[in-house]
C-alpha cells in the first residue's frame, strides 16, 4: 500500500482560520438578530399609533334599547374619522365594527376575526399579525362591554389594521444604518487580525533565522530568553535534542577513532610481513620456513582485520532501526545449538570442551517450545555468536564452555547463560568490559573489544536483563589442568529475556545497572 505524504499544516494560517471564521459565522447571525430586533423597534410607534386609533373608534360604539327590551349595539363614525382612517399615503387601512351578536356594523367585513380560543378581555387592546388579499396587516382589536340584562356581560368587536409598508421601510433603515458600517469594520479587523498575527509570530521566524545562521558543527544550546514563554517548552525539547545530538556525535567520533586505531594494528602487521618477506626474495633467500612464517603472520593479520570489520558491522546492524521492528516469535534454544555446532571445529582445534545444556531442540521435542522469545532472529544469533566466541577466546586448552537454555516455570522469562573455564573478569573491570574497544587487562588474547559491546547493545532491544559472574567451575570434577593450562573461576553471563507471551520492556538503564553485578 503506498505511503501517502501527510499534507504540512501552516501554525499561522490555522491560528488565522479559527480567528476569522468565528468571525465570520457570527456575522450572520449578527444580522439575523439585528433583524428581528429591528422589526421590534419598527412596530412599537407605528402599534401605540394604531392602538391609539382603535380606542378612539370603541368610544364610538352607542347601546341601544329597542321597543321589544332587546339591547343592541350602534356605531357612528365620527365626522373627521374617515379622513384620518384614510390619510395615510404609504400604506392601506382598515376598520371594523361587530355588533353584540357578530353582526358587522361599519367597516370592512373581510378582516379576519380573533382566534376564538383566546379570552375576551374587555377594553384591553391587543395587537395580532393578520392578512387580508395577499396583503400581510398587523391588527389592533379590542372587545367593548355592553351592559344589558343578561348574566353574561356582552361584548362588541372594533378593530382596526393596516398594511406593514412604513415598518418594514423602517426596519430595512435600522438594518443600513446598522450593517452597512460593518461592512467596513470587517475587512478591517481582518487585517488588524492578521497584522496581529504577523507580529505574534515574528519572534518564531527571529529563532528561524537565528538557527539557519549557526554552523552544522554548532550544537550549543539555544538561548530561552529569546524566544517566547509559548515556545520555551519547544526551545527545551530542541536544547535536549542538541545535547543527545552531541553526545552522539562525539561517541561516533570516539568510535571511529578506536575503530582506526584497532583497525591500523592488523594492517600495520599485514604490510610489515609484506614487505619482509618481499625483501627476503629480493635478497635471493628462499627459506620455506622463513617465508611459511611470513605468510602465517600475514594471514593472523588478515584474520584479525576481517574480525574487526566483522564486528562492526555488527555492531552497525544493532543500531539499525528497521532490523530492531522486525520483530517475531524466536526459539532461543534452537539458536543455540545451531551457534554451539558451528562453533565445534573452533572448540576441537583449542581442545575446549564445548556443550550445550537445555530443552531438546529436534522436531519431536515440545519442551523447546517454552524457548520463544520476541526478537529479531539475525541479532540474537550474533549475540549469542559473539558470546560464545568471547568464552573460546579466554578460555584455555583443556577447559570447558557450556551454553545452557533455561526456562521459566511462570513462562515469564527465557534464560541464557554462556559460561565458562577461563581466567574470569575481576569485579572492578566488570562495568567497562560492555564498552566498546575495553578487553580485559592482563590477557594476551587478541580481540577487537566489541563482542561484549555488540551483546549489551542487543540485550538493551530486546529487554533483556545481563548478570555477569563467576562460574566457580574450578572444582567441579572433570576439570583437570591439562597441558599445564592454569583455569581460573570463569565468567558466566546470564541473560534473561521476556518470553514471547510476555510483552517486552525495553529498558537501557536496567540493563546498564546489571550488567556487572
Amino acid at each position: 500500500m503506498p505511503h501517502t505524504r501527510k499534507e504540512q499544516r501552516s501554525l499561522f494560517g490555522e491560528i488565522l482560520d479559527w480567528m476569522l471564521a468565528p468571525l465570520l459565522l457570527l456575522w450572520p447571525m449578527s444580522v439575523a438578530l439585528t433583524w428581528l430586533v429591528a422589526q421590534g423597534i419598527a412596530n412599537k410607534p407605528f402599534d401605540r399609533e394604531l392602538g391609539e386609533m382603535t380606542r378612539i373608534l370603541a368610544k364610538q360604539v352607542v347601546v341601544l334599547k329597542t321597543v321589544d327590551g332587546r339591547i343592541t349595539a350602534e356605531f357612528t363614525l365620527p365626522s373627521g374619522a374617515s379622513e384620518i382612517l384614510h390619510t395615510d399615503e404609504d400604506d392601506n387601512i382598515y376598520y371594523q365594527v361587530l355588533g353584540l351578536r357578530g353582526e358587522l356594523l361599519s367597516g370592512e367585513l373581510s378582516l379576519p376575526l380573533p382566534p376564538e380560543e383566546e379570552s375576551k378581555v374587555p377594553d384591553e387592546v391587543r395587537f395580532r399579525d393578520g392578512e387580508i388579499d395577499s396583503d400581510d396587516l398587523r391588527i389592533a382589536y379590542v372587545w367593548v362591554t355592553v351592559p344589558g340584562g343578561s348574566a353574561e356581560p356582552q361584548m362588541a368587536l372594533v378593530q382596526v389594521a393596516e398594511t406593514l409598508g412604513k415598518r418594514s421601510r423602517l426596519a430595512t433603515e435600522i438594518i443600513k444604518g446598522v450593517i452597512l458600517p460593518q461592512f467596513v469594520i470587517l475587512p478591517l479587523a481582518v487585517l488588524l487580525v492578521w497584522l496581529a498575527l504577523v507580529r505574534g509570530i515574528s519572534p518564531l521566524n527571529e529563532l528561524q533565522q537565528r538557527i539557519r545562521r549557526r554552523d552544522s558543527s554548532d550544537l550549543s544550546p539555544i538561548d530561552e530568553r529569546d524566544a517566547p514563554e509559548e515556545v520555551s517548552p519547544l526551545v527545551r525539547a530542541i536544547n535536549d535534542l542538541l545535547a543527545r545530538l552531541d553526545q552522539s556525535i562525539a561517541t561516533q567520533k570516539h568510535f571511529l577513532a578506536d575503530a582506526a586505531h584497532q583497525l591500523k594494528t592488523p594492517l600495520a602487521g599485514l604490510r610489515t610481513q609484506a614487505e619482509l618477506a618481499q625483501r627476503e626474495i629480493d635478497a635471493g633467500q628462499r627459506d620455506p620456513k622463513e617465508l611459511k612464517k611470513s605468510l602465517q603472520q600475514i594471514a593472523h593479520s588478515s584474520q584479525s582485520a576481517a574480525h574487526m570489520v566483522n564486528q562492526l558491522l555488527a555492531m552497525a546492524r544493532t543500531e539499525n532501526q528497521e532490523q530492531q521492528a522486525q520483530r517475531q516469535a524466536v526459539n532461543l534454544a534452537r539458536l543455540a545449538t545451531e551457534t554451539v555446532r558451528d562453533f565445534v571445529p573452533r572448540a576441537l582445534e583449542k581442545r575446549i570442551d564445548l556443550g550445550y545444556e537445555g530443552p531438546e531442540t529436534g522436531r519431536d521435542a515440545s519442551a523447546s517450545r517454552g524457548a520463544l522469545v520476541s526478537g529479531n532472529p539475525l541479532l540474537l544469533r550474533e549475540l549469542i555468536r559473539n558470546l560464545v566466541d568471547n568464552a573460546l577466546q579466554y578460555t584455555p586448552a583443556g577447559g570447558t564452555v557450556t551454553v545452557r537454555i533455561v526456562d521459566d516455570p511462570f513462562g515469564q522469562v527465557v534464560v541464557l547463560q554462556v559460561e565458562d573455564s577461563g581466567p574470569g573478569i575481576p569485579l572492578a573491570e566488570r562495568d567497562r568490559v560492555f564498552q566498546p574497544f575495553y578487553r580485559t587487562l592482563g590477557t594476551d588474547v587478541d580481540g577487537s573489544g566489541l563482542g561484549l559491546a555488540i551483546v549489551r547493545e542487543i540485550a538493551v532491544q530486546h529487554g533483556a536483563q545481563i548478570q555477569l559472574e563467576d562460574a566457580n567451575l574450578r572444582h567441579r570434577p572433570g576439570l583437570s589442568d591439562q597441558g599445564g593450562a592454569a583455569f581460573g573461576p570463569g565468567a558466566r553471563f546470564t541473560l534473561r529475556f521476556p518470553a514471547a507471551n510476555a510483552r517486552p520492556q525495553v529498558d537501557p538503564g536496567a540493563a546498564k545497572g546489571s550488567a556487572p553485578a
